[in-house]
């Protein structure tokens, strides 16, 4: 047997593969005399069929199914021996040309590169967002938590604090829909002017448009889908059926140790404390998402390498059960190009930093973590190591489960690895200024 590698350019190779009659006979043989002893033709008894007439029936599909086994054998040895980093799988070049007929074969493969480069993750900053509670956001969030302990209490007569109760319908019989909302909600002038100063039991005509500042609200509270209310301009009538205000909650001891334990919590200043505590730990994990999505993004726009093209759109046009067009295949690899480049680029961050790895050892602890968090939010607080390993077993022994856990694994790693050692540049920004600007 003999193997030949052609190199065309740095990013596409042909691959020739000799295979003589004596790589092959001893093992196709072997096959013809185990079927001999096993096959059914009828007017023979198994076992008792002549080896030309076994030839004859199986002796071609045999040879062709023995050859093409070597040869992918002895390919994937080769690639492995030569440390060679292909793309996409090798296409055939002569399959059409085979003789199988013949005692000698000579196969031909065209072979898609990959290219050589480096990843500075230094060379450009990305930026990094430290989200904060804001005191806006404090006080707003302090003013929830008192109206959500505080008292509701029935009035007549709809006030701009109010809360409301009621039902929308519309002429066309399209909506009738019962929903409660607070009057600071609505964002139309108009709107609020017709609804401050209602008495439980009118009927009131509202405009949709600008009623409320997102679409979202519109949507639940007139029971209709976000695609229904999408540029909805019509009126619909409110007949309202309750008007409540809330008394909000006094800011003393009881309400501290109702909603974090008694003596935990013994002022407004420590009660604002807490709540900023917890909201940016929330806030990290926002954070870090936008992070690792940015400096993927930094890394794929100034890593710069050249990728097999056309070699790339042939061997997608072939692959799939149903062989694709040119232009679909060129659509499919614009589409999948990007994602192909990162690949790339994190395979060569792995072989750069041995670090960025996974190992058995780490996978099987970041296992035990996760069902740990998972057990403790059933109110398990302290499994016994038993439980834990039992359920870390049944995990580990599931192919989709490893897959879906060394996913999870894989971004923490990066996400620690490039805030450890990436370019980056800090800003600190309320939650709306993170909303407006991350996804703007």
């Amino acid at each position: 047997m003999e193997i030949i590698k052609k190199d065309i350019d740095a990013l596409n190779a042909v691959l020739t593969v000799v295979i003589e009659k004596k790589d092959y006979q001893e093992k196709v043989d072997q096959v013809l005399i185990n079927y001999k002893k096993t096959a059914n033709i009828p007017g023979f008894r198994k076992g008792q069929i002549p080896m030309g007439m076994v030839k004859k029936q199986f002796g071609q599909s045999v040879l062709v199914e023995e050859v093409n086994k070597l040869l992918q054998e002895k390919m994937n040895s080769y690639f492995n021996e030569q440390k060679l980093d292909i793309l996409g799988n090798p296409l055939p070049k002569n399959e059409t040309e085979i003789d199988w007929t013949g005692d000698d074969f000579s196969f031909e493969f065209e072979l898609g590169l990959a290219p050589e480069f480096t990843v500075d993750i230094n060379k450009k900053a990305t930026l990094s967002y430290h989200i904060e509670a804001d005191k806006t956001m404090l006080d707003n969030q302090v003013k929830t938590i008192r109206k959500q302990y505080g008292k509701l209490i029935s009035k007549t007569e709809a006030g701009k604090t109010d809360e409301v109760t009621g039902i929308f319908t519309d002429t066309q019989g399209t909506i009738e829909h019962k929903t409660t909302f607070e009057l600071e909600l609505v964002n139309g002038k108009k709107q609020m002017t017709a609804l401050v100063g209602s008495k439980v039991g009118d009927k009131i005509d509202l405009g949709t448009k600008g009623f409320f500042k997102e679409d979202a609200l519109l949507a639940r509270h007139l029971g209709l889908s976000s695609e229904q209310v999408q540029g909805l301009d019509t009126v619909v009538s409110f007949q309202l059926q309750e008007v409540n205000t809330r008394e909000m909650a006094a800011l003393d001891q009881s309400f501290f140790d109702k909603l974090f334990g008694e003596g935990a919590v013994t002022s407004e200043k420590e009660l604002k404390a807490k709540i900023k505590e917890d909201a940016e730990r929330q806030f990290v994990q926002q954070s870090d998402q936008k992070l690792l999505n940015d400096v993927i993004e930094t890394l794929i726009d100034n890593t710069k390498f050249k990728l097999p093209a056309d070699f790339l759109k042939r061997w997608i046009q072939s692959t799939g059960e149903v062989r694709l067009t040119q232009e679909e295949a060129e659509a499919e690899y614009d589409r999948s190009e990007k994602g192909l480049r990162y690949q790339l680029i994190e395979g060569k961050l792995r072989e750069t930093y041995p670090e960025l790895q996974i190992k058995f050892e780490e996978l099987n602890a970041f296992a035990h973590d996760m069902i740990k968090v998972q057990m403790a939010q059933y109110g398990q607080m302290s499994p016994t190591d038993q439980e834990v390993d039992g359920i870390v077993a049944r995990i580990m022994g599931n192919d989709e489960e490893v897959r879906r856990l060394s996913e999870q694994l894989n971004t923490k790693k990066l996400l620690e690895f490039f805030k450890a050692n990436a370019k980056l540049k800090t800003k600190t920004i309320s939650y709306d200024q993170f909303i407006k600007e991350a996804y703007a």
